[in-house]
């Protein structure tokens, strides 16, 4: 399984991402029926001619609608005859795809669809590994839905990002094929199941095959020999760093055993090194997950013994395609070739550095389509920066190879889309939702494109800049002209400046790059990205015990807001304890509740639950509920605090939900889903939902879109949504199967998990929804909508908030009061508030900028009185002049210092200071050319002289300004500022 090879514990990384250098493979077998009968390959899918077309330029040709690859190596030949089979028969990656889960479904695995690359689980920051959407199950938090399944799943991992395209192997986004039981079956089928499917189905010479077990695993190895028939030559067992997965320090663990293809068996079994990934490849891994690791280290069985397994689709496809490395694959060639096309230049014939650089922009583009489709946005941070590192490699990767152009006519359009088109053609099987997202990713890609062009240009301009300093640097110091390893990192990290490019540059203008220093950047960074989120942890925290007496919730809050209910569990700073009493803090678990639990956006309800006497009736405890959440599977935990009495485990309470705070969240949910119909008609329907919030009070909605909304379009929104209220439409609700949903047009919210069964909310004619949530039952409760705020959040990602309910009526109310309060003190009628706003402004700004200019003119006329006292430093005969003036603003001595430098004339120096108020400390510097010739820049004079004042600044190297927040030191500071000029300017003598 390729978690096994994420784990901590695993030192020895999974072959997918292990270095070897690239290869001729030799010949295997074509696929085989289960009766040894030859089976007819699976057609090539449309879209993939091109695959063909450059296989044929590699020396390939086609044969009864099949590709023959000719060998050059007699060796290849003879050996494929040698093991009696013909060599023709290449496989597409999607039917390698289709015959793995077919294969499974046919041993009553439930084939279920890849999750999304933004996982569920906080602990994770991309989806790595096939067996994360199961997590849940695995730790026993989670009923299972199916005792079997398998699936292909999309993974992402940037961790060796500077390995994609130089190995063979590496890639950040990759397919894992695998097939996970959860205590259905174990290890006897998984091992004969996985060597069926192997040698069988996709017919791989089983003399090829060896195996990797656990060292202490006698029972893998029996029916490895035993049983499948494995030669104990070909059986290595290995240690526990190798084939012992655990998930952490504590956890499910287990051993694992691998299956490897042998490429040159030629070389024997005598020494054989696993490890040699010259001459063997891992292909499929089994994770026997049997035992739970404790605190103390020690090992106890698991009562549901679980399976993971993991192929990776990339390498099956390399062994199957006869090809020397993952890239030339028909799941990634097409992209490349596109590329080349592009570049105009043959992939056959390019050198190294060129294929290495076609590898990158075949793995990468792919990555960042199913990013994109996936909801992930380039940004700086999170995921978005994710996003935006790749496509800023692939952009400086595709101009350092020449493609300049959209490949359309347009030399200066973005060449990206023109690529994603390859990669959202090929993504058909594995995800179809990326072709409906096409215009948004397209869209995304081409706006990113741009943006960073224009960052590339400013690196240029800053190099420029970084390569004069140098050289002043190195001319003022008589010392060797170089750039710091900092700088070209700076370069290439932020401005996405190859680092090759630097360097020529750098050599043309006889500057040297300090390379060590870059690379010492380079493994820093790295080892920072190593560190995150790489691992999918399972751990068993301390209310395992608990989740295995206490039953889901029944959620009864869609029908009722009040019901007596039976006291399951209560927690107290996340321990159980029987009973509770007034004043504490609890976590309440119920039998069943009225209350809603956080999910979907929606918060959580507040209310009471009362515990009263048997005979009597009487109030004996009263719990206020400010929140509920789900945990541990569909465990309603009602937190609180015990206001009168106690209560305890067993009890019968009622409970109450505040009908009030619901019915402002079933409003502002519904109206969640009104907006977001009128977004997708306003601006598009490839806007999605990047987030949401429902309250009691107001709703937030986050969405992916590329620009700020106009005043035109909100208007037209928030007029959609009310028009939509005003109609007064029923609510319709069913439940339905999930695919049966998605086929009838209904929307998944963002971040939420569905089961096979999902509940859908529709306003008929409007919106359809998947959706837990609770809404109102006609549109008319709403009473009305007002859009608040819109902004950006992120780069593409904008966030409406907006009132609805009773929150509308309040906002409307508050704000004609406001309106009252202003034309009152304006003495204006409402509909001409805007106008006499705007007089009153145009008046401010002009007595404003009477005023600056009066201020300006007294700075003057105080320099002017100041000019004499202006001391010359000999013998380059420098003017200069330093001096505190007082309370003048910014602007002022900004006015002062030019009128000097100009009055002293050139060359001369100019340091002014003032506290303008406010504990504020402005300061100037003004040098004029004569004076910034001697190697002298005001930009990093002032800096010096700020930051004795508590602040900073720069500037150019003729002024800068500066400020800080120190008034009390600038009298000392201009002092040093003094004694620093003239020294700097004597200095210049010597």
């Amino acid at each position: 399984m390729e978690v096994a090879a994420l784990a901590a514990a695993t030192s020895r990384p999974l072959a997918l991402l292990s270095t070897a250098p690239s290869r001729r493979l030799p010949a295997v077998l074509p696929p085989r029926s289960f009766s040894g009968r030859r089976l007819r390959p699976s057609p090539r899918p449309r879209g993939l001619g091109c695959v063909g077309d450059g296989a044929a330029r590699r020396g390939s040709a086609r044969k009864g609608g099949m590709l023959v690859r000719s060998s050059s190596s007699a060796s290849v030949e003879s050996a494929t005859q040698e093991e009696g089979a013909d060599s023709s028969g290449e496989w597409s990656g999607d039917a390698i795809r289709r015959r793995f889960l077919d294969f499974y479904a046919s041993r009553g695995h439930k084939i279920l669809p890849s999750s999304s690359l933004v996982p569920d689980d906080p602990t994770v920051f991309l989806t790595i590994a096939g067996m994360l959407q199961f997590k849940p199950i695995f730790l026993g938090k989670e009923p299972r839905r199916v005792p079997c399944a398998t699936t292909s799943q999309k993974c992402i991992r940037t961790n060796d990002i500077e390995n994609v395209g130089r190995t063979t192997r590496h890639q950040t986004f990759f397919e894992m094929l695998g097939n996970f039981s959860f205590g259905d079956y174990f290890k006897k089928e998984a091992i004969t199941w996985a060597w069926e499917l192997t040698t069988k189905e996709f017919g791989l010479p089983p003399e090829r095959l060896w195996i990797s077990v656990f060292e202490d695993d006698d029972e893998a190895f029996s029916i490895w020999h035993n049983e499948v028939g494995v030669p104990k030559e070909r059986i290595k067992r290995l240690g526990e760093d190798d084939n012992f997965w655990t998930s952490g320090a504590t956890g499910p663990c287990g051993p694992c055993s691998e299956i490897y293809y042998d490429f040159h068996p030629e070389r024997g079994s005598t020494d054989a090194d696993l490890g040699d990934d010259s001459r063997f490849i891992e292909f499929y891994n089994l994770v026997f997950m049997q035992y739970n690791k404790k605190d103390d280290g020690s090992l106890e069985p698991l009562k549901q013994k679980n399976i993971d397994t993991g192929m990776g689709l990339e390498r099956m496809a390399r062994i199957l395609q006869k090809v020397p490395n993952n890239y030339e694959t028909d799941l990634i060639f097409p992209i490349i070739e596109k590329a080349a096309s592009m570049a105009i230049v043959s992939y056959t014939t390019a050198d190294d550095a060129i294929k290495t650089n076609l590898k990158i922009i075949g793995d990468h583009m792919r990555a960042v389509v199913y990013l994109i489709s996936d909801g992930v946005i380039p940004s700086n941070i999170g995921r978005g920066y994710v996003v935006r590192r790749l496509i800023r490699r692939v952009v400086r990767t595709c101009r350092l190879i020449g493609i300049r152009g959209d490949g359309h006519g347009n030399s200066e359009g973005a060449f990206l889309p023109s690529l994603a088109e390859v990669a959202i053609r090929l993504s058909t099987e594995i995800d179809p939702d990326v072709e409906s997202r096409r215009k948004s990713i397209l869209g995304e890609l081409q706006r990113e494109e741009l943006r960073f062009v224009q960052t590339l240009e400013r690196g240029e301009k800053l190099l420029d800049e970084l390569l004069d300093e140098a050289l002043l640097s190195a001319g003022n110091n008589g010392g060797k002209c170089s750039l710091s390893g900092k700088d070209v990192f700076l370069l290439y990290d932020t401005y996405g400046f190859p680092v090759e490019i630097t360097a020529e540059i750098a050599g043309e203008r006889g500057v040297s790059v300090d390379m060590k220093g870059f690379d010492i950047e380079m493994e820093n960074q790295r080892k920072q990205s190593q560190a995150a989120h790489n691992v999918v942890k399972l751990s068993v925290g301390n209310d395992t015990e608990i989740v295995k007496s206490i039953p889901d919730t029944e959620f009864l809050g869609y029908d009722y807001l009040s019901a007596t209910a039976v006291v399951k569990g209560i927690l107290v700073n996340g321990n159980p304890v029987n009973d509770v009493s007034e004043g504490s803090d609890v976590e309440i678990l119920l039998d069943r509740t009225p209350f809603y639990a956080e999910s979907g956006g929606q918060v959580g309800d507040n209310g009471f639950l009362y515990v009263y006497g048997k005979e009597d009736r009487q109030q004996k405890a009263v719990i206020e509920i400010n929140d509920v959440q789900k945990s541990l599977g569909n465990i309603f935990v009602h937190k609180g605090t015990i206001k009168q009495g106690s209560v305890e485990v067993g009890k019968e309470i009622d409970a109450a939900v505040d009908a009030k705070l619901r019915q402002g969240a079933k409003a502002h949910h519904t109206a969640t889903h009104l907006l977001q119909s009128a977004l997708k008609s306003v601006i598009g329907s490839e806007t999605s939902q990047a987030g949401s919030l429902v309250a009691f009070d107001r709703l937030r909605f986050d969405f992916n879109f590329h620009r700020p909304l106009s005043e035109e379009e909100l208007v037209e929104i928030e007029s959609l949504v009310n028009q939509w209220v005003s109609h007064a439409t029923h609510l319709e609700t069913k439940v339905m199967d999930l695919q049966d949903a998605k086929n009838a047009g209904a929307i998944a919210m963002f971040g939420e998990k569905y089961g096979e069964q999902v509940r859908v909310v529709e306003v008929p004619g409007v919106s359809m929804e998947l959706c837990g949530g609770t809404h109102v039952s006609n549109t008319a409760e709403i009473r009305g909508f007002k859009i608040i705020s819109e902004q950006g959040i992120a780069s593409g990602v904008r966030r409406i908030e907006a009132v609805a309910g009773d929150a509308f009526v309040e906002y409307v109310c508050a704000r004609d009061n406001y309106m009252r309060r202003l034309c009152s003190s304006l003495k204006a009628k409402a509909e001409d508030v805007n106008g006499r706003v705007e007089t009153v402004l145009e008046e401010l700004r002009t007595t404003r900028n009477e005023v600056s200019s009066l201020r300006g003119k007294i700075a003057v006329l105080k320099a002017a009185s100041l000019a004499s006292k202006a001391t010359t430093v000999e013998p380059q005969n420098v003017r200069v002049m330093v001096e505190n003036m007082g309370d003048v603003d910014g602007d002022g001595l900004k006015s002062a210092a030019e009128y000097l430098i100009d009055t002293l004339e050139d060359p001369a120096a100019v340091i002014l200071g003032s506290t303008p108020g406010d504990g504020k400390v402005s300061l100037v510097a003004a040098f004029s050319p004569g004076v910034v010739k001697m190697g002298i820049q005001a930009g990093k004079f002032v800096g010096g002289i700020a930051k004795l004042c508590g602040g900073g600044g720069g500037g150019k190297p003729s002024f800068a300004q500066a400020g800080g927040r120190k008034p009390e030191n600038l009298p000392g500071a201009l002092e040093n500022a003094r004694d620093e000029i003239v020294a700097a300017i004597s200095s210049k003598s010597s």
